[in-house]
């Protein structure tokens, strides 16, 4: 079993007890009067992570998953991307299914992100998970990735019915070597000067455009004549960008009513944006609820998670329209299997 840790930021909730526990019996078939539990394969590859992950009623399984890294300065391409991930995927499965101790005649449902993505790493995943339901004769369910990133945050921390802000990273030509956000958030916790950078906050809508651009016009002239250093830099993008993010889930928690806050999305890992958003809540007499990169970086899990819950609801997703999307909002998403 996978279980997520606290965060370090100690305004943070603690992982649900439901994942230290056996398995729940929520939504599972009955079966000579006693309750069956419902085992989901989920398989994830949206962008540069692919992963194979299985639940079992509240409980993760298993949840391997690879990450394609090109070379440093490079951003991750659609082909390229779709050729690592045909490459990694049948083992993942595999690895999977041997962490897990389960056969594939013991699952009950394979499910896959549909969208949004990239058109060819989605295209690859779909195909390995159209041809395993098939195969194993099992039903197949389509699930969209930014609904699989909030159900798996829904489950490891407990939140009831939070205000989430999801955050994610997607592509970058900025150094990889290990990711762009972790260099990034590395860099900033060493800067002490804050520079004033763009800040666009209109509503509930923000806008980061500008902010880069600002940046490397400054940097050169900047750091030449020592008014600032590359941290400060890493350092005033992260306190702005994550400032506007603060407030506008703020404002989203003042006009619901809402007394909790969820981090979902690979960017949601970052301890210094938890932190913030700690504070927030805090000041609000509300709660904060994360996890760590186990979990809020693209995982299968999360898309098992999301599965389970749409299949104990009726949901499933014939052959015929097991196609994926590129844009797929998070709107558009019916969801059946919450009041």
């Amino acid at each position: 079993m996978i279980r997520a840790e606290p965060s370090q930021c100690s305004d943070v909730q603690a992982p649900h007890p439901a994942l230290c526990k056996d398995v729940r019996q929520v939504g599972g078939e009955r079966s000579g009067g006693a309750m069956r539990a419902v085992t989901v394969l989920g398989l994830e590859g949206s962008a540069n992570k692919v992963g194979a992950g299985l639940v079992r009623d509240g409980r993760v399984l298993s949840n391997p998953r690879r990450t394609f890294v090109p070379a440093p300065g490079h951003g991750f391409l659609p082909g390229q991307t779709a050729r690592h991930h045909r490459g990694c995927v049948l083992d993942l499965v595999r690895q999977a299914l041997r962490e897990a101790q389960l056969q594939p005649a013991q699952l009950d449902c394979v499910a896959y992100t549909k969208g949004p993505g990239m058109g060819a790493p989605l295209v690859t995943v779909a195909v390995v998970a159209r041809t395993l339901a098939q195969l194993w004769n099992k039903p197949l369910v389509g699930v969209n990735h930014c609904v699989g990133h909030i159900e798996m945050g829904r489950l490891v921390t407990g939140a009831h019915n939070p205000t989430v802000l999801y955050v994610s990273g997607g592509n970058t030509q900025i150094s990889n070597d290990p990711s762009p956000g972790y260099n990034i958030e590395q860099m900033a916790k060493k800067g002490q000067k804050l520079v004033e950078l763009p800040y666009t906050v209109k509503g509930m809508d923000v806008s980061f455009s500008g902010i880069l651009s600002h940046i490397e016009e400054a940097a050169h002239k900047m750091l030449a004549s020592g008014e600032c250093t590359a941290e400060d830099l890493c350092f005033s993008l992260q306190e702005t960008v994550f400032a506007m993010l603060v407030e506008i889930t703020e404002r989203a928690m003042a006009h619901c009513g809402s007394r909790e806050a969820l981090i979902v999305g690979g960017v949601g890992c970052n301890v210094r944006l938890q932190e913030m958003m700690g504070i927030m809540c805090a000041e609000r007499g509300a709660r904060l609820f994360a996890t760590d990169e186990r979990f809020c970086v693209d995982n299968g899990a999360m898309i098992a998670q999301a599965g389970w819950e749409m299949l104990r609801s009726g949901q499933q997703t014939p052959l015929e329209e097991s196609w994926v999307t590129q844009r797929y909002r998070t709107d558009e998403v019916e969801v059946t299997w919450r009041d």
